[in-house]
């Protein structure tokens, strides 16, 4: 019996332990403005994708479906909360051509920790390019395979942080 209750009492102060060193374990950290990095972009025969990843210190990330009041409204810069700026290389210069907004939906967490840590992946489809027919690529002017293109994206928190822009860099169209 002496024995059994020596083994009670060291499971008893390992398991003590491990609740005190979770309980310890720092929680990630970020600033309350969203924080963007380029992964990827590919390229399909209708369409295309683009990822970034992302922290946010505060977790508001996102807009709900019915958020549409102020200053989220249709009118507002903040109706979007993602943002593509597309521009083509034309005689060596980037030219802007237009941008292509979109809403992220809420991702905030639950409980005490809001910090976020994600990625964020779009689809970019033909009809979301101006002037871009099918295949997503052709039509713009006389754009063609081989023509250089490039998005810079960023997004907008609830709080109206907007994180700092970052580039795709050269896509060449294929």
């Amino acid at each position: 019996m002496k024995q059994l209750n020596k083994w009670t009492k060291v499971a008893g102060g390992m398991a003590l332990l491990l609740v005190l060193f979770t309980g310890c374990l720092k929680t990630e950290e970020f600033p309350p403005e969203p924080a963007i990095a380029f992964k990827s972009f590919g390229q399909f025969p209708d369409s295309a994708s683009l990822a970034i990843t992302f922290t946010d210190g505060d977790g508001d990330i996102g807009l709900a479906q019915d958020q549409t009041y102020a200053p989220y409204d249709t009118g507002s810069i903040y109706y979007y909360n993602f943002y593509m700026d597309y521009f083509r290389k034309e005689a060596g210069a980037w030219v802007f051509k237009g941008a292509i907004g979109n809403r992220i939906p809420v991702i905030t967490p639950s409980g005490q920790n809001k910090a976020l840590e994600g990625e964020i992946a779009r689809r970019i489809e033909s009809i979301q390019i101006p002037g871009f027919p099918q295949p997503w690529y052709g039509g713009l002017d006389d754009a063609e395979e081989g023509d250089t293109i490039r998005f810079d994206v960023r997004i907008i928190d609830r709080a109206l942080h907007t994180s700092n822009m970052v580039s795709t860099g050269d896509i060449v169209l294929q």
